[in-house]
């Protein structure tokens, strides 16, 4: 009776043990997407300040983006040390660590807490960043702490809560279940392996139903019923694959070379005067915003979101004035993400690209834009053309997104060999091992 009895516990269904892992990994599902939502309405205010001090006074940002910029770099650097950049590098490199240590060192909840406020400093300060990829770290945070309190026995079943955590972060942050789950094993892991994946895809579904719980369920850029017919519009696909995989790659490349040290006079500044150089890189934030009419501080939601419902008067070099005012954002070496800024910038693009095409419907060469930009950035085109179109909920452009993306990915491996996360974790990862902590270059060795 006693041997029945323990072999009825160690079944799966009825293990209490099991059972106890299960709640907690749930619980923390809620509580990453308790912490995106919250995220969000945070950094909606922030950015909503930000234009209600700026809009009547506009010459105040060229003082509000140097000091905030130093200000959260020195914060970054002495306070909180491992927050630079999107977060997603740190995820990955976390996956890869064989140290407990150092995982417990990069998934600290006070990093967690400094990331998602630092971020919110950058975005009062006019930083053209992202919320989504912090989100990313801060769930991955969420999960381990609980799976530290869990005292799991094997390393992989925490790997998996990590893994489940930056999942449920990206699902949450753009209400986009599916690319949460296509993220997780084309970016952050690199692997299907059955049990992580039915764990990540456990959280999503409940990150996911708490988001519409509280939320609604939303398109992250509204509902988009354009088409793009066979024909002589296929031509934008081109368009968009080749220019967006060029300039996403381009990006990417200046970031991982930036993460190995600026050369020249920049470098040398970086290196002596970190602080100094990220409030150079504040006014020269504000100086491109000037220039653009004010149109590229913050994530570029709502520009982006005017370009996909067709209502919005932007400047034609947008896409241009985006590009410049993210790259200053990341080498000034503060916290945020480069999801939000990237699909703007690929929605300025498509919108370029829309004039020069007449023939096929700008809606839909907005949406090839932003499949092609972000692909080529990312270097993840599964993920790219499956975002897109869960954001606008427009499965009718599935192919064409997916042809784009595909091609996008193809030329930015041309121009930049390496993924940038994978480049980026690489880099965080060999510091935190020689014990550097990840402070030396313009992006802490962890930027994007």
């Amino acid at each position: 009776m006693a041997v029945n009895l323990r072999r009825l516990r160690r079944m799966p269904l009825v293990s209490p043990r099991l059972w106890r892992r299960r709640l907690m990994a749930w619980t923390g599902a809620l509580l990453v997407a308790l912490a995106a939502i919250l995220f969000a309405w945070a950094a909606d205010g922030v950015h909503e300040l930000f234009t209600a001090l700026t809009g009547p006074q506009p010459w105040l940002v060229f003082l509000l983006a140097p000091a905030g910029l130093a200000l959260s770099a020195a914060l970054t650097r002495h306070v909180f040390p491992g927050a630079q950049g999107s977060g997603i590098p740190q995820v990955i490199a976390a996956l890869h660590m064989q140290d407990p240590r150092l995982v417990d060192r990069i998934l600290a909840v006070k990093i967690g807490f400094g990331k998602v406020v630092l971020t919110l400093l950058g975005l009062l300060a006019g930083g053209s960043i992202g919320r989504e990829g912090p989100t990313v770290q801060v769930g991955a945070t969420i999960m381990h702490a609980l799976g530290r309190r869990l005292a799991l026995p094997r390393p992989e079943l925490q790997r998996g809560l990590i893994l489940a955590g930056g999942a449920a972060g990206v699902a949450a942050a753009f209400n986009t279940p599916l690319a949460g789950v296509v993220f997780a094993i084309e970016e952050l892991s690199h692997s299907f392996d059955a049990r992580a994946t039915g764990t990540t895809l456990i959280a999503v579904i409940i990150a996911g139903i708490a988001s519409i719980a509280l939320v609604g369920n939303y398109a992250y850029f509204g509902v988009s019923e354009t088409q793009l017919a066979f024909g002589a519009g296929w031509a934008a696909v081109l368009a968009a694959g080749l220019l967006g995989g060029l300039l996403g790659g381009a990006f990417s490349a200046l970031l991982v070379r930036a993460a190995a040290g600026l050369p020249g006079l920049a470098g040398r500044l970086v290196g002596r005067h970190p602080v100094g150089f990220a409030a150079l890189c504040g006014l020269a934030l504000a100086v491109i915003g000037w220039a653009s009419g004010g149109t590229t501080y913050g994530t570029g939601y709502a520009e982006a979101r005017g370009l996909v419902e067709g209502g919005a008067a932007l400047p034609a070099a947008f896409a241009l004035w985006k590009f410049l005012a993210t790259l200053v954002s990341y080498l000034s070496g503060i916290p945020g993400g480069i999801f939000a800024p990237s699909l703007s910038i690929g929605a300025g693009l498509g919108h370029w690209l829309s004039v020069l095409m007449p023939f096929a419907p700008a809606g839909a060469v907005v949406l090839l834009g932003m499949v092609g930009y972000f692909a080529g950035v990312v270097q993840a085109p599964i993920t790219a053309a499956v975002i897109v179109m869960e954001m606008t909920s427009n499965q009718a452009m599935m192919i064409p997104l997916m042809a784009t993306s595909m091609l996008a990915y193809g030329v930015s491996r041309l121009v930049c060999r390496r993924p940038l996360y994978g480049a980026l974790a690489r880099r965080f990862l060999l510091a935190q091992e020689r014990g550097r902590g990840g402070m030396r270059s313009p992006l802490g060795e962890a930027g994007g």
